[in-house]
Parts: C-alpha cells; structure tokens; sequence
C-alpha cells in the first residue's frame, strides 16, 4: 500500500515542528515547503538525521518547489508572518491573506483532493479565505483553533490539580482569538466536573488565562509566538483524518445552520476522519455561554466582511 503524504507550507518554528510530529508518528512521508531557500532542504535534512535515532521511517523531503507538494493527502499550511508583542490576530491579516492566497492556488493545482488544515493568524478567518481560494468543499477544509486552546486549558487544570494531563478533558469553543469561549461545564478529570474539584475563582483564573495563552507566550519570547503546542496539536487533526480515527477535536469547521452560525467557519467540536470533517457535534450551551459563543462569531464575520473576496 503506498504511503501517504503530507505537505507542511512554511518551514519556520511551527512548521518545522509539525513535520517532526508528523514523522514521529509515522502518518506517512512528509514534505516541508518553504519560499527561502534552502531552509526546508536544511531542516528535512537535519530531520531525517533524527531518524534513525528516534526511529522513524517517515522520509521528509525540502522543497521551494509547489511540484513537490503533488497528490498530498493532508496539507497543513503553517505560512505566515507571526503575531509580535503589543499586535493583535487582526492587525496581521492583510499580509496573511495575500501569503495564503499564492500558498492555496499552488497547493490546490497540484493536489485538488487534499485536505487543508489552516494554522495561519488570524485563523477562523484565514480558513474563510482558504476555503474561498480553494474552491474545495468545505468538509475539507479546517482550522487549528479548539484542539490548541482546549490542550492549554488541559495543561492548566492539569498544573492547578497536580494530575496527569491524560485523565483531564476539555472544550474551548469559538473563534481562536481572545474572544474564545472556554467551557467550564465540559471540563473534567476522568469524567469529574472540574467545578467540584476547583474554586470558582480558580476556575475562572484558568479560563482566562485559557484565552491569553497565546498572548502570554508571546509576551514572554518577545520575538515570537508559540510552536510547540500549536505544532502537536494539529499534527493530532492530521492524524485523525489520516487514520481515519473520527475523534472528537474542536477546531473552526463550517457551519451550516449548526449553533447559528450559517456560511462561515467558527470554533466547534467536530468528528474528524477520513472526510475530514464527518459531522459537528451540536452541545448545549447556557445562555451566557450562547452569549459569548455569539460575540465571538460576531468578531469573526467582522473581520471576514473587511475582507471582500465574496459570500
């Protein structure tokens, strides 16, 4: 049976990491596309240099070339200037909406049934402009947003109990902006709502500390953002579409008609397999929940409207 490909766009600090991922669990052979050059070939290398000690067969290819990229099955397009201190997830999006632009129309020529997992800032409405650029059905087509945030609010409570991050579960929904919409409700440690195992305050502290995560990171390197979590995290949605395993991971998927939301994607739980997105999971939200979910689709159709490319 032939190995699947995967093709990470943007060999920087996520993308380079996303393809170590990728390769560590042997979801295929991984090719790392970036404009400089030299740097994709540089850091395959180095990478396939790692396996043999770490023991993968995954071979990793570096390329300034979109041929490459031809009959990928999973793309992850990590392409993009980063946030800096004191810039907001919007300021970012007219440089990143013309990166996108060129990295879709040279990915989609060469592999017209590939599934895109968008990672690039800001994200539910860089997956708008994917999906628009693309022409893919929308199924096909997802962000990085939920599977990130709801790992750090994980991480959180896991640091707050002192437990193993394995048995603590949880659901952060919404656009992947400050605006997020942490889940209190749904948060659990092997199935114990966390709100019996928290104080209130101590809870609240985690969900908003949950929606500055990223900031925080950035605020702490002072010339970058986050890699490592951003990284693992959607390589775990590439491994769900390429295994074919349906897990249940929150990322910003396409609504029609599900919470409201109708023609745009947003941050929701979702089914992931081998048609990418199977099904959203509709769960039932408490009116200052629904409040919240609804001011964050609203920050997101504001900025998709700037944009102009169409309906």
């Amino acid at each position: 049976m032939a190995r699947k490909k995967l093709t990470v766009v943007g060999a920087g600090h996520v993308g380079a990491h996303t393809a170590l991922w990728l390769a560590l669990k042997e979801l295929g052979d991984v090719v790392l596309l970036d404009i400089i050059e030299g740097v994709p070939q540089g850091k395959a290398l180095d990478l396939a240099e790692a396996a043999p000690i770490e023991e993968f067969d995954s071979r990793i290819k570096g390329t300034n070339d979109y041929r490459d990229t031809e009959n990928s099955d999973v793309v992850i397009i990590t392409a993009g200037i980063p946030r800096k201190p004191g810039m907001s997830r919007s300021d970012l999006i007219n440089t990143n909406v013309g990166i996108l632009k060129s990295v879709v129309e040279g990915i989609v020529k060469y592999s017209p049934n590939a599934h895109l997992l968008i990672v690039t800032n800001p994200l539910d409405v860089m997956v708008y402009a994917a999906w628009k650029f693309s022409n893919l059905p929308p199924n096909k087509i997802m962000g990085l947003s939920g599977a990130l945030d709801g790992g750090r609010m994980r991480a959180f409570i896991a640091m707050e109990l002192g437990v193993s991050v394995e048995d603590v579960h949880a659901m952060v929904i919404g656009g992947h902006a400050d605006e997020m919409v942490p889940l209190k409700r749904y948060a659990t440690v092997s199935g114990i709502p966390v709100t019996q195992l928290l104080s209130p305050e101590k809870v609240d502290a985690i969900m908003n500390r949950t929606k500055k995560a990223g900031g925080e990171i950035v605020g702490l390197l002072k010339t970058g953002s986050a890699y490592y979590a951003p990284s693992a995290a959607v390589a775990e949605m590439a491994e769900a579409i390429i295994k074919d395993k349906k897990r249940v991971i929150p990322c910003a998927a396409y609504c029609d008609g599900q919470y409201g939301v109708r023609g745009m994607f947003i941050g929701v739980p979702a089914v992931l397999g081998a048609n990418g997105v199977e099904k959203i999971i509709e769960i039932e939200l408490e009116d200052n929940e629904r409040k919240e979910f609804n001011s964050s689709v609203a920050a997101v159709k504001g900025l998709i409207d700037e944009l102009k490319i169409g309906k």
